[in-house]
């Protein structure tokens, strides 16, 4: 508003002015106001309105009036005039900044001496006119990158490979640069306005210098709030292929100032085929380049592709070692079946596990495929449409996710077999190559009598688990309650394990089955039979086989499986979930949460109260009014206008809360993952980037351009000097002009 005044009066010397000092050092007569925008609340006082600005003015009545000659004159300025004053207020105003970013850097160099630092206070220097152009420069550098970063534009164009030779193209950085050149960007004309066509400005080291600050940056917004929260829980998606080299997403949970629970993207970790190895990278990682302190970590999970969740499994057990309330736990995103199926050590499950990916992959590309399994579905089905329709819908979804995921494909397999048949024996130009040449491969993978048995075997023994599973990612309650089936679970797996031998029997029965309705060989796996060749006392049938291969160690693992993430740690915690009202309603609120909430009494701010507090949380709820309804999420409850009348309730509910057992209630708050898998999808292998991926999964977070320029100052000081040779671009040589 002071601006706009300024503006009215036509002081173009007051321009340079902040609003503190206009308020402070200036006044402006009340006649130039509207009688509507004053306020006089006593003869003695005038009051403006918030939205006063002065609109009366007589520009002409000091040229009638030789009286007015003494007081200051309106003046009408040049064009000249004007560029002056805003090059002189530009000038004033990038001193200001400097001076203040001076004092502030004096201020905490003050602060770490006082502390016992010995660190000697640096002199304020004044910026050279070459340094500040050298700094306009990069800071023009670092724009390009971040809008190449949120926009999802490779560093890379053309391939050398594809060019002719002798011709050169520019990469798109170096593309982006000449546009903004030719766009009038000063800066970067006068710096390159003597370079020759084929060389780069700006090297592919410098690049990936300017990258790593960017994500730095980027990044620390992020972990700003999470250490502001204090406590968090760490999340891995499953491995991803960067530009060749495999590599760990990670994401953090916390509760932000506004009590949501969100889920945030923070980087990749270069993944490790030592367990050990990776264990030690990734609390390296953590703690000090990304400066989290474990100490408030409170959960820990991984999504894990088949064959790796071992590995992940040495990196829990190292954290717990020394973080032991980093409570490990199964991801609210990830269905319990699918995750024990993929941990199960077993050769024949990862390839099976690989083989229904590739399938729903292939049908959901292509529609047309999908209406031909319709079309199969509809036959197979015709004297069960509900069982079909049910079926033809579910094929419509990423059904490999699902608690159930192995039933449906039981299900399904007669019909995506002869699908797949028909697509790959199919003579006219209904299908083109690749895809009857998928289908061909797929069906033979289907048709194996090894992968048969392996679904079918695992179908059964997940069905223990299904009911239990499918509780964990429902409601507030239906956690609270899963918590305390787990016995019942693990009892009927235990049953099964000491009668191994009838179950299996029957579970082979129904692969032979199938098998025969697919017109598959009953037979043991081409590679065992190949290994027994010189074996002539080798009698072993296909049913003992995968007894001792398959369903024995299947069983076995998901037992100890069950036992490793469902510790008394975190059984603890998801007891602690009785301080929900909905769940204490439930349970009539006969509760006694404070014996399970030990473990995190040094998390609370009044601990010794903590019993009291309960007492007057329960009585609360239990007699409220008839109208109020029990908040049946920890989110809800977050939300409650008297929250923090309750302070131990609110600190237990926020770690309880973090959990990655627990889903994200509201949905905008876990784009984090959502954007991954967008990026992921959108970006072929090599192109993508680590650097630029975090720029373009967190778009919307703000970002700090002069901090990025001062950081590559300090971090590449030799860099920074001001060279008029430039190096070679890669893919190009330097030439002479005829």
């Amino acid at each position: 508003r002071c601006q706009r005044w300024v503006e009215n009066c036509r002081r173009a010397d007051l321009e340079d002015k902040t609003p503190d000092q206009l308020n402070k050092h200036y006044r402006l007569c009340a006649k130039h106001f509207e009688t509507s925008m004053i306020c006089r609340s006593s003869p003695y006082r005038t009051v403006l309105r918030d939205n006063a600005v002065p609109t009366i003015f007589d520009l002409t009545s000091h040229l009638n009036n030789p009286h007015s000659r003494h007081r200051k004159r309106i003046k009408e300025l040049s064009e000249d005039e004007i560029r002056t004053l805003k090059q002189q207020k530009i000038d004033e105003a990038f001193e200001r900044e400097q001076a203040t970013q001076e004092l502030n850097e004096s201020n905490e160099q003050n602060t770490v001496s006082e502390e016992g630092g010995e660190e000697q206070e640096e002199e304020a220097v004044p910026l050279t006119l070459e340094e500040r152009e050298n700094k306009d420069y990069l800071k023009s550098l670092f724009e390009i990158l971040i809008l190449m970063g949120k926009q999802n534009i490779p560093l890379d164009g053309h391939n050398v490979d594809e060019l002719p030779e002798g011709i050169f193209t520019s990469d798109n950085f170096q593309a982006l640069l000449e546009y903004r050149i030719n766009a009038g960007d000063e800066v970067l004309r006068k710096r390159f306005e003597m370079t020759a066509v084929n060389l780069e400005y700006c090297s592919k080291t410098q690049q990936k210098q300017m990258l790593e600050i960017c994500e730095s940056c980027v990044r620390e917004e992020t972990l700003r709030e999470v250490r502001d929260s204090h406590f968090f829980s760490i999340v891995t998606d499953e491995v991803v292929d960067i530009a060749g080299e495999e590599h760990l997403p990670v994401l953090v949970r916390f509760v932000d100032d506004s009590h949501n629970l969100r889920e945030e993207f923070i980087g990749f970790l270069p993944y490790e085929a030592d367990a050990e190895m990776l264990a030690v990278k990734f609390h390296t990682t953590i703690t000090e380049k990304w400066g989290l302190n474990m100490e408030y970590c409170r959960g820990q999970a991984y999504i894990v592709s088949s064959g790796f969740a071992s590995k992940m499994k040495v990196v829990a057990t190292r954290l717990l070692e020394k973080y032991p309330q980093a409570v490990y736990t199964l991801c609210s995103s990830c269905a319990l079946n699918v995750w024990l199926a993929k941990s199960v050590p077993v050769v024949g499950v990862s390839i099976a596990l690989g083989t229904i990916e590739e399938v729903c992959c292939l049908f959901n590309q292509s529609p047309q495929l999908l209406v031909e399994l319709d079309n199969t579905i509809s036959v197979l089905f015709q004297n069960n449409e509900e069982k079909g329709n049910e079926l033809k819908e579910i094929c419509r979804s990423q059904w490999t996710g699902r608690h159930d995921t192995f039933e449906v494909l039981v299900d399904l397999m007669q019909a995506l077999v002869l699908c797949l048949d028909a697509v790959s024996s199919d003579s006219s130009v209904r299908w083109n190559n690749f895809i009857a040449g998928r289908a061909f491969v797929l069906s033979s993978a289907l048709t194996d009598f090894d992968f048969i048995v392996t679904i079918v075997i695992l179908k059964n023994v997940l069905s223990f688990t299904r009911a239990f599973g499918k509780n964990l990612q429902g409601q507030t309650s239906d956690v609270f309650f899963a918590a305390s089936s787990l016995t019942a679970v693990l009892h009927s797996l235990n049953e099964v394990m000491e009668n191994i031998e009838v179950y299996h029997e029957f579970w082979f029965e129904e692969a032979t089955n199938l098998a025969m309705k697919l017109d598959v060989q009953i037979k043991l796996p081409g590679k065992f039979r190949r290994a027994q060749q010189g074996n002539l006392d080798s009698e072993v049938t296909s049913e003992n086989y995968y007894k001792e291969i398959l369903s024995v160690p299947t069983v076995e693992h998901i037992i100890q499986e069950l036992k490793d993430i469902f510790s008394e740690q975190h059984l603890k915690a998801l007891k602690c979930l009785s301080l929900v009202p909905s769940v204490m309603g439930q349970l009539k609120f006969n509760t006694s949460e404070e014996h399970h909430a030990d473990m995190y009494k040094n998390d609370l701010p009044n601990p010794d109260t903590l019993s009291a507090e309960l007492h007057c949380w329960r009585i609360k709820w239990k007699h409220r009014g008839k109208d109020i309804e029990l908040p049946a999420t920890i989110y809800e409850a977050l939300h409650l206008p008297d929250i923090k009348f309750f302070p131990n309730v609110y600190a237990l509910l926020k770690v309880l809360c973090i959990l990655p057992v627990m889903k994200v209630e509201n949905e905008k708050y876990e784009i984090g993952r959502k954007r991954l898998k967008a990026y992921l999808k959108n970006t072929m292998t090599e192109q993508r980037s680590s650097n630029l991926a975090l720029l373009n999964i967190n778009f919307d977070i703000k970002h700090d351009l002069d901090l990025m320029v001062d950081t590559y100052i300090k971090l590449y000081p030799d860099k920074v000097e001001f060279q008029e040779d430039f190096i070679p671009s890669n893919n190009s040589e330097v030439t002479e002009d005829a």
